[in-house]
């Protein structure tokens, strides 16, 4: 069966700056680069951020294959390390403006799209150690005059900007979970920052259309990674569990970016538990004035969760999750490797949530992918990967997304993470994404199997299902 999807569908894949570029002439560390120096034992095979996939150096070579295998747009990022010399003025490197002007320009040259984000968990740890990083509202504001410094320098050309990528994973990383640097445990720091990303992203939203880019045909949003909650069963017990998870882990940055406005019950819960955040009247106002044009989301799993074990009155140090414990589905798909459960029926269940509850506010796919370990298994004799486990994940999910779109979501589309294997925090190069293989050793790259699939779909918008 065919399924048709509209000629200016975006079909592209997604990066980021710190994970391709490599740390050439940059002057600043960002947190990974920092922890890396201190902490490379916590990296998979001790391989760190210096040159990843080396696109600081080889972007046109790379943008040349993101061509060949169909792509018509690419979301990457600006790093703030890299672009900026005085955080506190915000003065800029020239030879970062002089790379980023060139891969702009490489990009348009080959008919691809840039898509442009600001923030991919990349904080300059300067930044962290000085004032607390996203704990403080100067940061914010020095963050809004990077963002500034972006939109004027590549505003002419990048019409498709995005404040943050996947912020909860900042929240959840740096300050409740402990897997990315400085791997602290407390609930209100936590509770703190993802209040403060979200003022962020609506004062850099505000410097974007008080410069007029959208008069040019710019367009600004922000990257979520939406994990919808699915509750172990229908009890009552189970449905507060997963509510409560929604709120936090979705919601938390959702309602506040399309609507304006947190959601009435997560600020009741935070501030009877004590750890609201700080506002003031003028915060919450402007950003109920800015809200997205558009939405990016990132799925790769659901979140399945059950009533918590322990009751959430429980006396010690408050965490979200508390009230909610993550739930493991018996006879689930799995990708073994990473660890995480396929289920591509939640993208369809992502697209309705929009068209319903968020206006149809225009949205697509910014990442989904498939992230398999020692993928030289499955290499054949001519060097190409032959993963058809991947192409069978994509179409998949396209196969879901279609659907959306049929029942009227707005989606206008899909980018795989990533298009060249690329450096994937401590993972490193644990686990492959890419539509090319990268050998990090010659730094060779390679066309995949699904790389040649996905050119046929891209060039005649067209998904054949199995």
């Amino acid at each position: 069966m065919t399924k048709t999807f509209k000629d200016d569908f975006w079909w592209g894949a997604a990066t980021s700056g710190p994970q391709s570029e490599g740390r050439f002439n940059k002057k600043h560390a960002n947190m990974f680069d920092h922890w890396y120096e201190i902490e490379p034992e916590d990296f998979y095979d001790q391989v760190g951020p210096d040159v990843t996939s080396n696109f600081y150096n080889s972007f046109k070579e790379d943008i040349a294959l993101m061509k060949e295998i169909g792509l018509n747009s690419v979301r990457t990022s600006i790093q703030w390390t890299r672009l900026i010399d005085d955080f506190e003025t915000g003065t800029v490197n020239e030879d970062a403006v002089r790379f980023y002007n060139e891969v702009i320009d490489e990009f348009i040259a080959a008919g691809i799209r840039p898509v442009m984000n600001l923030h991919h968990f990349d904080l300059p740890v300067e930044l962290y150690h000085k004032y607390g990083g996203w704990e403080s509202k100067h940061v914010v504001d020095l963050y809004v005059k990077f963002a500034e410094k972006c939109f004027e320098l590549f505003g002419d050309r990048v019409k498709d900007w995005f404040t943050h990528n996947e912020p909860i994973v900042v929240v959840e990383g740096e300050y409740l979970h402990q897997f990315h640097y400085p791997k602290i445990v407390d609930g209100k720091k936590a509770v703190q920052v993802a209040y403060n990303l979200n003022l962020a992203s609506a004062k850099a939203i505000q410097s974007f259309r008080r410069l007029g880019l959208q008069n040019e045909g710019g367009k600004i949003g922000i990257i979520l990674n939406l994990t919808p909650t699915y509750p172990r069963s229908e009890s009552a017990e189970d449905l507060a569990a997963a509510n409560i998870a929604e709120l936090f882990n979705n919601r938390m940055f959702l309602d506040t970016a399309v609507h304006g406005e947190f959601p009435e019950e997560l600020v009741a819960l935070l501030e009877k538990d004590g750890v609201l955040w700080e506002s003031t009247s003028e915060e919450l106002a402007l950003i109920k004035e800015n809200t997205i044009d558009v939405l990016g989301v990132n799925f790769y799993h659901p979140n399945r969760v059950k009533a918590p074990d322990v009751a959430p009155n429980s006396v010690g140090a408050w965490l979200p999750n508390r009230y909610f414990d993550e739930y493991n589905m018996p006879g689930r798909r799995m990708n073994i490797d990473r660890g995480w459960e396929i289920y591509p029926k939640a993208l369809y269940d992502i697209a309705i949530n929009i068209r319903d509850n968020y206006n149809n506010i225009p949205w697509f796919v910014s990442e989904n992918g498939m992230g398999i370990s020692g993928e030289e298994r499955f290499m054949d004799e001519a060097g190409v990967v032959q993963d058809d486990y991947r192409i069978d994940f994509i179409r998949e999910h396209l196969e879901w997304v279609h659907q959306g779109i049929e029942e009227g979501s707005n989606c206008f589309g899909y980018h795989l993470w990533t298009p060249i294997d690329c450096w994937s925090w401590a993972n490193a190069y644990k686990n492959r994404y890419g539509f090319i293989s990268t050998n990090i050793h010659t730094q060779i790259k390679t066309i995949k199997k699904s790389g040649h699939w996905f050119k046929t779909v891209a060039e005649t918008n067209k998904l054949e299902s199995n």
